[in-house]
């Protein structure tokens, strides 16, 4: 049987429910620490509990750091499976996705329903995570997402609803695979994943801003107020912005502060089509970066991790775009 190492960070996943308050907290002792008898069936496990965090307090540093124990402890390991909460875990999917260069098998999973609610996910997603991190096929795939049946890339899966068990999509291009009673199910591969491993993190201020109609450059100057060293932008529809935002873009790119481009869309990419003033071509010409397919939280947790490695516009052009 494989040897697989189950890292715990917290979130729904490691809480329970109070049954008086119907309130949802964490907990002295992770509840699902007395399953193992159901996930020793697929493997050989041990555990570790790195964090006991709820999501929105994980940050970057975190991410960092549960990197760095993978990569120390992934030797001893055919795989390992990561429980976190669902608020950033597709941030930390991503940034596990950039950072590690191992070939085995690294799952990450969460659950919607604390492990002693009424039709609780928790359980389940471990046991499935367990079985596709067992699975020989889960190989040389990066970071999988494993939640409710699905199997996906960290770098296109993202969370949908706020409470449904069945959350976590990739609107571009669907699940790489699905979990069965009998089978692990790889229906696509990977073509292309890029890494960008990294030892520090700087205290980079990296801004992610959403796009809105009747917007100006008051928000944008604001911001470059505070002299933040990049800035992602969720713009309209291809690519485009509000003409009134424009001053105040160039101004940003002329002061070398990058500014990656992605659509608040949850499907297609951005690209400079439109020619009109605010359109993504103008953009494009003034220096605007254009990030391929990516979410706006997830270009910014890219953004961070290449300031890392260089600030020059080219060298991050070529990260984004290519």
């Amino acid at each position: 049987m494989k040897n697989i190492l189950i890292i715990h960070t917290g979130g729904t996943i490691s809480m329970l429910e109070d049954k008086d308050t119907g309130e949802v907290n964490t907990t002295k002792k992770h509840p699902l620490l007395s399953f193992k008898e159901f996930l020793q069936i697929h493997a050989n496990i041990e555990e570790q509990i790195v964090f006991d965090l709820p999501s929105p307090q994980i940050t970057p540093i975190h991410m960092l750091q549960l990197g760095k124990s993978i990569n120390h402890l992934i030797e001893k390991y055919d795989g390992i499976v990561v429980t976190h909460g669902t608020d950033t875990l597709e941030e930390t999917a991503y940034f596990l996705d950039l950072m590690l260069t191992t070939k085995k098998p690294i799952i990450v999973t969460g659950a919607m329903r604390s492990s002693n609610e009424i039709g609780s996910d928790a359980l389940y997603n471990l046991i499935s995570s367990v079985r596709v991190a067992a699975d020989e096929n889960a190989k040389n795939k990066g970071v999988l997402v494993v939640m409710n049946d699905e199997i996906h890339t960290a770098e296109y899966v993202t969370k949908t609803s706020t409470s449904n068990v069945a959350t976590f999509q990739s609107p571009q291009y669907g699940p790489i695979g699905i979990v069965t009673k009998e089978s692990i199910i790889f229906n696509h591969t990977i073509i292309n994943h890029s890494t960008l491993t990294v030892e520090a993190l700087s205290n980079h201020q990296v801004i992610l801003l959403k796009a809105f109609a009747g917007m100006d450059q008051t928000i944008i100057q604001a911001i470059h107020s505070i002299n933040p060293d990049g800035v992602v932008i969720e713009a309209l529809g291809q690519g485009n912005l509000p003409d009134k935002t424009i001053p105040a873009i160039k101004q940003m790119i002329e002061k070398h502060i990058p500014i990656i481009l992605v659509s608040r869309c949850y499907r297609g990419n951005v690209q400079p089509t439109y020619g009109y003033n605010g359109g993504g071509k103008q953009l494009k010409k003034i220096g605007v970066i254009f990030a391929n397919g990516l979410t706006g939280q997830k270009a910014r947790i890219k953004l961070l991790i290449a300031l890392e490695k260089t600030k020059d516009f080219n060298e991050l052009q070529a990260m984004f775009e290519n």
